[in-house]
């Protein structure tokens, strides 16, 4: 066998190996999505069985005839669909975003929360709470949202770049200053704001949920959670060569500059969508990735699909605990992946700690 024949074998198995790894891990997640979906649908004030919810989802696809009553149906296609489908694409937007920053910082305690995205995204979505721009246009609130997230986003890596070479750990004690500075923002403009109803909705927000959506918010947040997913997972290759550092990535052919823009872009516009849709919802993007790094490794191309998969699964599986486990009432969705997700950062903070000390 000649050299150029064994190193195209090799390439040909390790394409395989990437696809199979990818077949699975796409048909496992979505096992998982059907299942999760099926009992979303059935669990509420309005007990279904599975099979009625079964066979409801598949009327609303156009497959057969659901078995559920009129006002069951009316349930599932009008009030939990919507948003479980919200869900379901907020939880992919994060999972996405934190894998991507993850990977672009070489950090992995980067997140859209920790290192400021996510707090730029609600300060813009508080803004235009605040003066009423999302009464004029539903366009609006993830308008101003997406400028806040990628505002924060240009600050924090600006400050982290200071000297020409991005500091890891610049960025996160940066990411923390501007979140609490922005933190502080948003504290300031429900304080003087008139409207003591603005107010109490800013705050309800504020703690992340999905009590309120619809179908509206389904068809606005969609092809915008898609487009930056799919800028994303586009440059999945070209991530892979930026974790090796720039002078590598350079000399393979990466743009490292504008691929680092368009990566950030995607991920500020995923993040800053779904923040606008369903308030501060924490640490999504930094459980998701590392629990599928356990399992498939660090290959973006495999790595950032599934994080949408998986981050999808991981909040719909959040709302569905948050409405039904103080039933009829209902906990804030951040509170419920905030409880997860803390100990799981203080986890890999201690373990990069100890890393760190035996080097």
């Amino acid at each position: 066998m000649t050299v150029s024949a064994f190193l195209f074998s090799r390439a040909d198995i390790r394409q395989t190996s990437l696809s199979r790894r990818l077949a699975f891990g796409v048909g496992a997640c979505g096992v998982l999505l059907i299942v999760l979906m099926v009992i979303a649908v059935s669990v509420g004030p309005v007990d279904l069985s599975p099979g009625d919810s079964m066979t409801g989802l598949l009327e609303v696809v156009g497959i057969g005839d659901s078995s559920a009553t009129v006002t069951e149906q009316l349930v599932i296609e009008r009030i939990r669909l919507p948003r479980i489908i919200l869900a379901m694409l907020v939880g992919a937007a994060l999972g996405v975003s934190g894998a991507a920053m993850q990977s672009l910082f070489r950090n992995p305690l980067a997140d859209p929360g920790i290192i400021g995205v996510s707090s730029g995204g609600a300060l813009g979505a508080v803004i235009a709470i605040a003066i009423g721009a999302q009464a004029v246009s539903g366009l609006f609130l993830p308008l101003f949202s997406f400028a806040g997230a990628f505002a924060a986003t240009a600050l924090v890596y600006g400050i982290a770049s200071t000297g020409g070479r991005a500091s890891m750990a610049t960025l996160l004690l940066a990411g923390v200053a501007v979140s609490s500075f922005l933190g502080a923002i948003v504290s300031g403009v429900i304080t003087f704001t008139s409207s003591s109803d603005i107010q109490r909705e800013i705050i309800f927000w504020l703690a992340g949920g999905f009590d309120s959506s619809g179908w509206d918010d389904v068809r606005i947040s969609l092809p915008l959670i898609f487009a930056g997913v799919a800028v994303v997972v586009a440059n999945s290759r070209d991530l892979n060569l930026l974790m090796l550092g720039d002078d590598e990535a350079s000399s393979l052919g990466v743009r490292t500059t504008a691929t680092r823009v368009i990566l950030l872009t995607g991920a500020t516009l995923a993040t800053g969508t779904a923040v606008a849709f369903s308030g501060t919802i924490a640490f999504v993007g930094l459980v998701v990735p590392h629990m599928l790094r356990l399992v498939i490794g660090p290959d973006n191309r495999v790595l950032l699909p599934l994080s949408a998969l998986g981050g999808a699964a991981f909040m719909l599986a959040a709302d569905t605990i948050a409405r039904t486990l103080v039933s009829p009432g209902e906990i804030r969705v951040g509170i419920i992946t905030a409880f997860i997700g803390a100990p799981f950062f203080l986890f890999l903070l201690a373990r990069n700690r100890a890393r760190a000390e035996a080097l």
